[in-house]
């Protein structure tokens, strides 16, 4: 360092201060990023929020302005149930009978049916966001894949649930589960036609994978298996869903995590491939741009 250099970094130290040692200024503009990096957290935040939010109410609401057709919806039930018949997989009427006499066991599980799946699904979201960001966004976008295909095919070909069908019973209205979306002020608010598949088995096996990616331990990758298994049993004893809806959240589960891991394999690295050539046409076109001097 020559001397020119020595002194002009050695001004405002301590006295007896060694230049070599001392912090480097901070370049200009580095306090403006800090604070716009602050600042972007929270606004990141509250974006991841208003995903979330689609995902349980808005998700529901616009189902609801889908061209129903009350009659088609059950007639395709009701094929459903036939098809089933004809394969030797129709459990539901035995599953519901069974259940409906057990009162206790039954309020159980409609409440499950009706709270689990939000709640699981929703606190892992929230420790992915919290202690596992770089896992976060691509678990994200796969649940987000899920919801657009069951909207789509909502939409589509709605499909009437069990529990409206002649035989069976409504156990999350007969026990009067908690938050109850089939009647009352809640009604509205829910696509009543929206068996096929079913969600709830989505974000089930959602749940099944973001914990075995995310949690080394057998408790928690136990606890989850529970939770899926659980969520069949409910979802067919409470008479919301057919067997075949399982087997349709099932799919739709696969094919949504195989659209996200397509896009952060190919698709990410696309998009930044473009963003750099765009970055460094932008600064060259800054350059050739700027006076002489």
């Amino acid at each position: 360092m020559g001397p020119r250099r020595c002194v002009l970094s050695s001004l405002g130290t301590s006295p007896g201060a060694s230049p070599t040692r001392d912090a480097p200024e901070p370049k200009p503009g580095t306090e403006l990023d800090a604070s716009v990096s602050d600042l972007a957290v929270p606004r990141r935040f509250w974006w991841e929020l208003l995903i979330v939010l689609w995902l349980y109410f808005l998700y529901d609401i616009i189902n609801n302005l889908s061209p129903v057709n009350e009659a088609a919806a059950l007639r395709r039930a009701a094929g459903i149930l036939r098809l089933e018949r004809l394969t030797g997989i129709d459990i539901e009427r035995g599953a519901n009978d069974w259940l409906v006499s057990h009162d206790i066991l039954g309020s159980i599980l409609a409440n499950f049916y009706n709270l689990a799946h939000i709640w699981i699904t929703l606190a892992l979201i929230i420790f992915l966001w919290a202690r596992r960001r770089p896992l976060y966004a691509d678990l994200r976008n796969s649940l987000v894949l899920f919801n657009l295909m069951g909207f789509a095919v909502f939409w589509l070909y709605p499909v009437a649930p069990p529990r409206m069908l002649d035989g069976f019973i409504d156990l999350v209205e007969t026990t009067g589960a908690i938050s109850s979306f089939h009647s009352g002020t809640l009604a509205p608010a829910a696509n009543q036609f929206a068996a096929m598949p079913s969600m709830h088995i989505a974000w089930a096996m959602w749940c099944v994978v973001a914990v075995y990616r995310t949690l080394p331990g057998q408790g928690w990758r136990a606890a989850m298996w529970a939770h899926l298994t659980l969520t069949a049993i409910a979802v067919v004893a409470t008479a919301n869903h057919f067997v075949l809806d399982v087997v349709g959240g099932a799919i739709t589960a696969v094919l949504g995590f195989a659209v996200a891991a397509w896009f952060a394999r190919y698709g990410r690295p696309a998009i930044a491939r473009r963003r750099e050539r765009g970055d460094h046409h932008t600064s060259a076109v800054t350059l050739s741009t700027q006076p002489e001097r």
